[in-house]
């Protein structure tokens, strides 16, 4: 199993930027596939990004394609999610999540989640 512990949420204008990061534990980390979920209040949780084990392969939401990036340095056990262009709309508490090595957009296909970042955009 993975331990992740995340950072980089805050408070942002609308149109500017911040880099989340998930750290994690465990030696294997770099035979998991990792996707970052966002929840807003009185919403469902929706996927965000995902990224397969080597990096090769990514996924993102529509809503979020051409201002997301998620990317990962398994040398550091860490996942990023850098968001430009932020809108109040993406506002929400972002989790990463973990799974072994087959990369998914299906949160109950993930079986370990950091804490939670908030991200609030004004406007």
């Amino acid at each position: 199993q993975v331990q992740l512990v995340e950072s980089g949420g805050g408070l942002v204008q609308a149109g500017g930027s911040l880099r989340l990061s998930c750290v994690a534990s465990g030696r294997t980390f770099s035979r998991y596939a990792m996707g970052w979920f966002r929840q807003a209040p009185g919403k469902e949780r929706e996927f965000v990004a995902a990224i397969s084990w080597n990096g090769g392969s990514t996924a993102y939401a529509d809503s979020v394609k051409g201002r997301f990036t998620i990317s990962r340095d398994n040398a550091k056990t860490t996942v990023y999610l850098q968001m430009n262009s932020l809108q109040p709309e993406d506002t929400a508490v972002y989790y990463c999540a973990a799974r072994f090595r087959t990369i998914s957009t299906v949160s109950p296909q993930y079986n370990s989640w950091g804490q939670g970042a908030q991200v609030t955009v004004s406007s």
